[in-house]
């Protein structure tokens, strides 16, 4: 990509031009009636179809209403382009609670709640274990030990959970990870709602 694509890409960040054109072409209507329903230049409703401006909020609701269509259907390619979140080896966030280290591998999605969760790399270190589950919290877990052993302790009951066991509970009850080894333990673990890295 040239140097003149990224910036145009940045100036434009939503490509609305083309659905506006098809939705317009598709219910028969010219330029100029567009316009005029949403009270705006003809000119304007142009360069807008062909990508050339970022139309303002209003108008594109203006349009949006002058070509009876949803916003929703907008901004529909828009939100599929940013489902792909990365976060580089480099760039994790990560903080610790004594000397349990979380790492976190996954961006929790904050728009929906219901879909929200966060997931993390712990690094339990020998003769140490997690502090944060030992009164319990609202949500679920999930986990699998990537590297050692640990024990899960839920209510009064105890799990031993090798390399490559996983495990789900809910996070009502009390619960925490011990190592009891002589080895670091590393586990991948995933959380709804997100508790650490909010």
């Amino acid at each position: 990509m040239t140097d003149s694509n990224r910036k145009e890409k940045r100036r434009i960040p939503y490509r609305f031009g083309e659905k506006l054109r098809k939705a317009r072409e598709h219910k028969g209507l010219t330029l100029k009636v567009v316009a005029e329903k949403a009270g705006v230049s003809e000119s304007l409703v142009s360069q807008i179809e062909r990508n050339k401006v970022s139309p303002a909020i209003d108008t594109l609701l203006a349009l949006a209403d002058a070509l009876d269509i949803n916003l929703e259907f907008l901004f529909d390619e828009y939100r599929r382009e940013r489902h792909v979140k990365i976060i580089r080896v480099h760039e994790r966030r990560s903080l610790s609670e004594d000397a349990v280290t979380y790492e976190e591998i996954a961006l929790a999605n904050d728009k929906d709640a219901s879909q929200a969760f966060e997931a993390y790399i712990i690094t339990i270190p020998a003769g140490t274990h997690t502090h944060r589950g030992s009164y319990g919290h609202i949500g679920h877990e999930y986990g699998i030990i990537t590297k050692g052993k640990i024990v899960l302790k839920y209510e009064e009951n105890e799990y031993e959970l090798n390399t490559g066991d996983s495990v789900s509970f809910p996070s009502g009850s009390a619960h925490t990870l011990e190592n009891k080894t002589k080895n670091a333990v590393e586990a991948i673990w995933i959380v709804t709602p997100p508790q650490r890295f909010v």
